[in-house]
């Protein structure tokens, strides 16, 4: 920062910047903190948690570029396997989903490649991943966000553990909806 950038208040000048897929890291609680996991939560996801102790793997989610200053632009890139259910949940700040490979569902609607939706800040939402698992990329306007979990009914907390004893067996070996011939 320039002695006249300080003394203006204005924020230093944004470089360009390259980024790398082979560079991306998983997402973590520093990246979206986690809030309203609570006893009915994790007694419906039950199966699924254990699962994953177990290594059977549903989701993976990736932080492909956020911008240094912790402010600014966050793009990330979700890949959910076969029929997953995710909870009902929101986040703190508007997001912009873009299918590049599979499908899901969303309510009525089935979401294919170069499909999106825009999710505004705190709106609750769910999807399901369709039969080759769903890959899209999730564009938000800041880097500090969180998830929210609520109105996980015993109907949605049902659902979600009945396509996990479904698909789990094939989650294994399952290729990303990108790699398939």
């Amino acid at each position: 920062m320039s002695d006249n950038d300080e003394i203006s208040g204005t924020l230093p000048r944004k470089r360009m910047r390259v980024f790398h897929a082979a560079d991306a890291k998983d997402m973590g609680p520093d990246e979206m903190p986690m809030i309203g996991i609570d006893d009915a939560l994790v007694s419906g996801m039950g199966e699924q948690l254990a699962g994953a102790q177990a290594g059977i793997v549903s989701e993976e989610a990736k932080v492909v570029f956020r911008e240094p200053s912790g402010t600014g632009i966050n793009l990330m890139r979700a890949w959910f396997k076969s029929g997953y259910v995710l909870p009902r949940h929101s986040h703190s700040t508007d997001c912009l989903y873009y299918v590049i490979a599979g499908e899901a569902r969303l309510g009525t609607q089935i979401l294919r490649p170069g499909d999106g939706v825009f999710v505004p800040a705190d709106d609750g939402y769910t999807l399901e991943a369709g039969p080759e698992g769903v890959e899209f990329l999730e564009f938000r306007t800041e880097t500090n966000f969180n998830m929210v979990f609520k109105h996980n009914d015993a109907a949605h907390l049902e659902k979600m553990s009945a396509a996990f004893r479904e698909h789990k067996d094939n989650w294994a070996d399952e290729p990303r909806p990108t790699e398939r011939a």
